[in-house]
């Protein structure tokens, strides 16, 4: 719902017409448009009469919206997000790059490459302490012990990191920890814990599900932010289909029909949605050109040796050939423009 407010309008007048919106437990968020003056209400808004508000001197009129995703959609927020983590500036044209190992191996492993990483030009570190699989057989992550090597890694080389949450029995440790949250693929319909991650109001890297649509995405995204968090990425991950030549399918229109639906950032994850190293590269100058606003790339020092993932693994200088390729795609699109 969103209430237009009139020219007239008094800020005493708006005050309290945000307090009766709170009372009815919406989430009021001012609208700024072409010079009109506009507060949007998110919330359960099925029992609420428009005639409520517009018994308010200041509504000029109120408008219902059709889009269930009120905080994470552009009727509210019309204006790309710019987040700020950490010293880095994500979206609103501000590109950033992730990259780090899957997992979390070893003190050498993580700081070799996050030093790597730095040198080409990365702006955060990635890194699995938490590792999901699907054989309860396979690795799974050395745990806080690989949260407490990738801190040493922040140390060390001042990479911010990013790491998936598995379990709220650590949002404590995540909360003081972690610079960006990562909900994974198979979380991303785990309202509860959306809303738990959302409660720390911490930056949020929120992967597609596996089988998700856009707007399940974009719903996601909604319980994170409903749970008090306002800086969240977006991340395209791949989506599963009928086609086996790649590990999954990179659903590359998501890009521009996110951008259109949603003010958050946009981030593509090559890696995952390929699953070969050699298919990286290719994916990740094709996601620049699509207007995304960072990618997230896997990198290992020795992926033939790695634990999780070596198959999509590019190696320190394959991600320096692809940094460099990145940047020059950026120009020529920045040229045409």
């Amino acid at each position: 719902m969103i209430i237009i407010l009139k020219h007239s309008a008094t800020d005493a007048e708006i005050e309290i017409l945000r307090r009766n919106a709170i009372a009815k437990s919406l989430v009021p968020q001012d609208i700024s448009s072409d010079g009109a003056r506009m507060i949007g209400l998110a919330g359960d808004l099925a029992g609420i009469d428009e005639d409520e508000f517009l018994r308010h001197d200041c509504v000029d009129k109120v408008v219902r919206v059709k889009e269930p995703y009120k905080l994470a959609g552009r009727r509210f927020h019309p204006a790309d997000s710019v987040l700020d983590i950490a010293g880095r500036r994500v979206g609103g044209g501000n590109f950033v790059v992730i990259a780090g190992p899957c997992s979390v191996e070893s003190e050498d492993q993580i700081l070799s490459v996050a030093r790597d990483v730095k040198l080409a030009g990365a702006s955060f570190l990635r890194g699995g302490a938490f590792k999901p699989r699907t054989s309860p057989y396979a690795f799974t992550g050395l745990g806080l012990d690989g949260l407490d090597l990738l801190k040493i890694a922040r140390e060390k080389t001042g990479l911010p990191i990013v790491t998936e949450i598995m379990s709220a029995e650590h949002l404590d440790r995540f909360a003081e920890d972690v610079d960006v949250i990562q909900i994974g693929a198979r979380n991303m319909q785990n309202y509860t814990l959306l809303r738990q991650v959302g409660s720390l109001a911490k930056p949020v890297l929120l992967k597609r599900g596996l089988s998700s649509t856009i707007d399940e995405l974009l719903l996601a995204a909604e319980h994170v932010m409903a749970g008090g968090a306002t800086d969240i990425m977006l991340c395209e991950r791949g989506i599963r289909t009928f086609e086996t030549a790649t590990r999954n399918t990179l659903d590359l229109s998501a890009v521009p029909v996110l951008q259109q639906k949603t003010h958050l950032p946009v981030i593509i994850d090559p890696s995952h949605a390929t699953g070969y190293w050699h298919l990286v590269e290719p994916m990740s100058l094709a996601a620049v050109a699509a207007g995304a606003d960072g990618l997230i790339i896997e990198v290992h020092n020795q992926p033939e040796l790695a634990l999780c993932d070596g198959a999509q693994s590019v190696t320190p200088q394959v991600f320096r050939r692809i940094m460099t390729r990145v940047g020059r795609v950026r120009e020529a699109i920045s040229i045409d423009n």
